[in-house]
């Protein structure tokens, strides 16, 4: 993929993942924005080779949680 279509699309994965922290977590856009955004996950996310971005919304989701829960999250085997 593109390094210009791979940056396209970041934005519309991260409004949904942050759509979903927020209703999930009951806080609101800003407080789930910061929280995504400072997530080893959304590191992963930025870089395409890692391909954390062909995951679901709700995988992505799961993964953050593990993150948040544990302090680290592990890739599912696909």
């Amino acid at each position: 993929m593109s390094k210009e279509k791979f940056l396209a699309m970041i934005p519309y994965i991260s409004t949904d993942l942050v759509n979903m922290i927020a209703t999930k977590q009951n806080i609101t856009e800003e407080e789930a924005i910061i929280k995504l955004y400072g997530s080893k996950l959304y590191a992963a996310l930025e870089q395409e080779e890692t391909k954390v971005w062909q995951y679901s919304t709700h995988m992505l989701y799961s993964l953050f949680e593990q993150e948040e829960n544990t302090g680290n999250f592990q890739f599912p085997d696909v």
